[in-house]
């Protein structure tokens, strides 16, 4: 007959133990494939709209008539991507975002007037800096920097 007080608190724990190993298997797949996935996956397109905001703010800080202009602008661009540093840099006539993390990075052209002799320089920080100054031989080159504008 002592067995049968045992049955309830016995019947408990195994229900409490069950609940705790879904939770637990719950918890391993989302943390271990699904929930990495999705952050990934958001990072590479904050890259993507960063790597498209840059190259718009320099096509836009190149004014459109005048051979002899000097423009400084500031660009806003995040401290981080995926909680990581990364890099955007002039290749020609291009802008490359670079990033540790594989999935995050791309590269897109520049659209520039004929005018434009040379994109050159990198941004390392949210300090960023687009500078359109003359070019000795005509024309003007556009510059990335970091500093204030």
């Amino acid at each position: 007959m002592t067995s049968r007080a045992v049955v309830p608190s016995v019947g408990k724990a195994l229900e409490a133990g069950i609940v705790v190993l879904f939770i637990a298997l719950l918890t391993t797949a989302l943390y271990g494939g699904v929930v990495p996935d999705a952050r990934s996956a958001a990072a590479d397109e904050v890259g993507e709209r960063t790597l498209q905001h840059a190259a718009n703010s320099i096509e836009s800080a190149v004014p459109a008539v005048g051979r002899s202009v000097s423009v400084e602008r500031r660009v806003d661009l995040p401290e981080t991507i995926h909680n990581r540093g990364y890099e955007i840099a002039a290749n020609g006539s291009s802008l490359v975002l670079t990033h540790a993390h594989s999935r995050v990075g791309g590269e897109t052209p520049l659209v520039l007037p004929d005018r434009v002799r040379d994109v050159r320089g990198n941004w390392t920080d949210d300090d960023a800096v687009v500078r359109v100054r003359p070019h000795p031989d005509g024309g003007v080159v556009v510059v990335l920097a970091e500093g204030s504008a």
